[in-house]
């Protein structure tokens, strides 16, 4: 099967607990503070492969965490930082954040990385907490917790020209003939589910050619294929339109070629402004001379070719033109890249922290608020006074004072809870 979505879940790796410790030699009484900075936990990194042409890895496994930092020891020694995530992941995969729909890349080179999920910042041990007012420090840092979210993977093929066209025009038969795309062949509509992706060699040139499935009315809605494949031709700079002028099924060719256009238009409008070469195939069959003539008279402002996808007619003078626009287009922006580049959303920064009442209890959350009370050892007095400090200086106090905190009220930060003293 063809996977081109995946939604995942990716965690940084936590960094390491600083420690407690003093230097303990002989006759050096009062030796100090010497306790190690835990390590900075690891990356969660996107790597584009060209190799990979699906997201199927992503079928079995579905999170992800890298390697947390390791703890800080005596002596100054600091703990080693946790090991890189990797994660490959085909070029033209597009990534967002599941909750939000930001869009937080978009994977589009060859060995691009990206980094998802950063990894939290080690702890510090007490020798950094040693000051002039406090020589012998007795609190140390937890580690950061490393990021986390879930993301969607979507996967646009890249490819230069894209194939479209009704079921059985005969667009799949044209990419085996034109590179060593092997794809599923039959006389009947619908052969095609997946995208092909080939190579097509013309001369000493090149260009890579994507078959997307046959569309019908109603594709732009989901109808048939639809969506689903839709978007892979969002990347591509040249389209070839082809069009059964075969008269096997009594259909009007040039109906076709405006329906197809209309559905390419009411999905993406910019899609219908791409470049488009027509290729009028099945000439070989009986009846497409009078279908091509009634064609040419009413179609206007595009290249047209007339072809036979199985006898090979007529496939060296599109392949020529198509190589020459190919090298025009190269140049330029797709469509779809310049609108994502609109298309890309900043989330507003959430604030520093939120109380709920629930049941009289006062219940505080946030991201910043909650990043120093995992950072803190509350079975260390020292540590417990300076997150006290924190929660002051943040306004966590006066915020309480305003909802109607008094003293001896319960307060709530994840699974801790405590008295509000006033």
């Amino acid at each position: 099967m063809f996977y081109d979505y995946a939604k995942v879940y990716v965690k940084g790796g936590d960094g390491g607990n600083g420690v407690v410790s003093f230097r303990r030699e002989k006759y050096v009484p009062a030796g100090g503070p010497n306790g190690g900075d835990g390590g900075r936990g690891g990356d969660v990194i996107l790597v584009a492969d060209p190799g990979l042409r699906t997201l199927v890895d992503f079928k079995y496994k579905r999170h992800y965490k890298a390697k947390r930092g390791e703890h800080g020891q005596g002596k100054n020694m600091h703990g080693k930082s946790g090991e890189d995530l990797i994660i490959k992941v085909p070029v033209g995969t597009l990534v967002k954040n599941a909750e939000t729909g930001e869009i937080l890349a978009d994977i589009v080179r060859p060995e691009q990385r990206v980094v998802i999920a950063k990894g939290g910042r080690g702890g510090r041990g007490n020798a950094r907490f040693m000051s002039n007012q406090n020589k012998a420090p007795r609190l140390a840092e937890n580690g950061e917790p490393g990021e986390e979210l879930w993301i969607i993977l979507e996967l646009k093929l890249l490819a230069d020209v894209g194939l479209v066209g009704l079921p059985n025009a005969g667009k799949s038969t044209l990419i085996s003939k034109i590179s060593a795309a092997k794809p599923k062949i039959a006389d009947y509509p619908f052969t095609t589910i997946t995208p092909n992706l080939g190579v097509a060699k013309v001369g000493d040139e090149s260009f890579v050619v994507a078959d997307i499935p046959g569309l019908i009315e109603g594709a732009h809605t989901g109808a048939g294929l639809g969506h689903d494949f839709l978007k892979h031709i969002e990347r591509t700079r040249l389209l070839i339109h082809v069009v059964d002028v075969g008269d096997v099924y009594g259909r009007d060719p040039y109906k076709d070629f405006l329906a197809i256009n209309r559905e390419l238009e009411l999905y993406n409008p910019d899609l219908a402004k791409r470049p488009q070469v027509i290729a009028l195939n099945k000439i070989d069959l009986p009846g497409a001379k009078e279908n091509i003539d009634a064609f040419l008279e009413k179609v206007q402002g595009y290249e047209v070719f007339q072809i036979s996808a199985v006898t090979g007619e007529g496939i060296d003078s599109l392949l020529y033109r198509v190589v020459q626009l190919v090298q025009e287009l190269n140049e330029m922006p797709t469509i779809d890249e310049t609108k994502e580049k609109v298309k890309v959303t900043k989330v507003a920064p959430k604030e520093r922290f939120h109380i709920d009442i629930e049941d009289g209890i006062f219940i505080l959350s946030g991201k910043e608020l909650e990043k120093h009370f995992v950072m803190t050892n509350f079975e260390n007095e020292e540590s417990v006074r300076r997150f006290q400090n924190i929660m002051k200086k943040m306004g966590v106090d006066d915020a309480l004072r305003e909802k109607g905190a008094k003293a001896g009220d319960v307060v709530r930060i994840r699974d801790l809870e405590f008295d509000f003293v006033d």
